[in-house]
């Protein structure tokens, strides 16, 4: 379990979403907050954003900007942030998520997954681990998806990079747990955020008859289910009740879970006509 008021963070995909959500959180709960996104101009929006939800004038907000899936990029902006060390807490929250038919997606989409979604949270995870296992506690945090655990129609490279980070997730919790450091993965289902509304445009009506089943949530639920999970030392995260409960079906009764899936993409295809 780590302390979050007088911690050191550090947030990828600081700039919006699950990641500026967290990152005011933090802010608001006392923590030091360095953020990491690649786009400059909302990077700054950002920082300002978390500045202002601070607790105490003390602390102090950084923020760079760097592509996670380049290790160099992600070891200098880690450098640049904060001359305090290796962070107590790193929330990896950077990622992309395009859907479509599986036919219809280029190779390189799927490339950008895995070098986004996946190595930008190894890459993290590479370079902060060494700090905390000297020191004996720290939480790295990855945040995949409801995705993650179910393959959900329409997002073959989306649901192929938060599977991984979900099997990364659970093979380096066991790792670092003898040294004192948590690991957490927070599997959200849709959170109510701008880039929300780009990506249902893209969706199957496969995929929308699926995700009408489970509502969007505030990016705000989920930072707070972030903070709560960090500080009980919790590893699997899921911010709600319907995404929690489809994680257990598939767990206990996997012939059902399936089943139900099944249905909902027939009735999707028959009121298309296929």
């Amino acid at each position: 379990m780590t302390r979050i008021e007088g911690a050191y963070a550090v947030v990828t995909g600081g700039s919006s979403g699950i990641g500026l959500a967290c990152a005011e959180a933090l802010a608001a709960a006392g923590a030091h907050v360095g953020m990491i996104a690649r786009n400059p101009a909302r990077l700054a929006q950002a920082h300002e954003r978390v500045w202002a939800a601070r607790r105490s004038p003390d602390q102090r907000v950084t923020s760079a900007s760097a592509d996670v899936g380049d290790f160099q990029q992600v070891r200098e902006a880690i450098a640049s942030l904060d001359s305090g060390g290796t962070p107590d807490i790193i929330i990896n929250s950077a990622g992309i998520f395009v859907p479509g038919y599986f036919q219809d997606m280029e190779p390189e989409l799927f490339r950008q997954h895995l070098d986004i979604n996946v190595m930008g949270v190894i890459n993290t995870a590479k370079l902060v681990a060494p700090g905390m296992i000297a020191r004996g506690s720290g939480s790295i945090v990855n945040v995949a998806s409801v995705a993650g655990y179910i393959g959900v129609f329409g997002y073959t490279a989306y649901s192929t990079a938060k599977f991984a980070v979900i099997g990364f997730s659970e093979t380096l919790r066991q790792e670092m747990r003898p040294h004192g450091v948590g690991v957490h993965v927070v599997c959200p289902p849709d959170v109510d955020t701008p880039g929300l509304a780009v990506e249902k445009s893209l969706r199957p009506p496969e995929t929308e008859r699926i995700a009408g089943a489970i509502k969007a949530i505030s990016p705000e639920k989920v930072a707070a289910a972030v903070l709560k999970g960090i500080a009980n030392g919790r590893y699997m995260i899921i911010p709600d009740i319907s995404s929690s409960f489809y994680y257990r079906l598939k767990g206990i009764v996997p012939e059902l879970f399936y089943a139900v899936f099944d249905r909902d993409v027939r009735k999707a295809r028959r009121a298309r006509g296929v």
